[in-house]
């Protein structure tokens, strides 16, 4: 999904679901699907050109997909996907 920006408007994307590390059979039922969101202005305005816009937005999912899989800011953050 793309939005136009986020609350604040300092992140390029917000991942929202349950992360697989944390999903069992008795937790994980009835819930909705997963949803990484990425914002648009927000990509915009730091980048200066097409090509840094589409790195980001690559970097952003990559990121975004990490945290469905459970890994961490701090963890990305040391991967250099943060």
């Amino acid at each position: 999904m793309v939005d136009d920006q986020t609350v604040g408007g300092s992140l390029f994307g917000l991942y929202e679901g349950v992360p697989l590390t944390k999903r069992s059979p008795i937790s994980y039922n009835a819930v909705m699907p997963d949803r990484i969101t990425l914002y648009q202005s927000t990509i915009s305005r730091y980048c200066n050109s097409e090509a840094e816009v589409e790195a980001q937005i690559r970097k952003t999912v990559i990121h975004e997909i990490a945290h469905h899989f459970g890994i961490s800011d701090p963890r990305l953050h040391e991967l250099g996907w943060a």
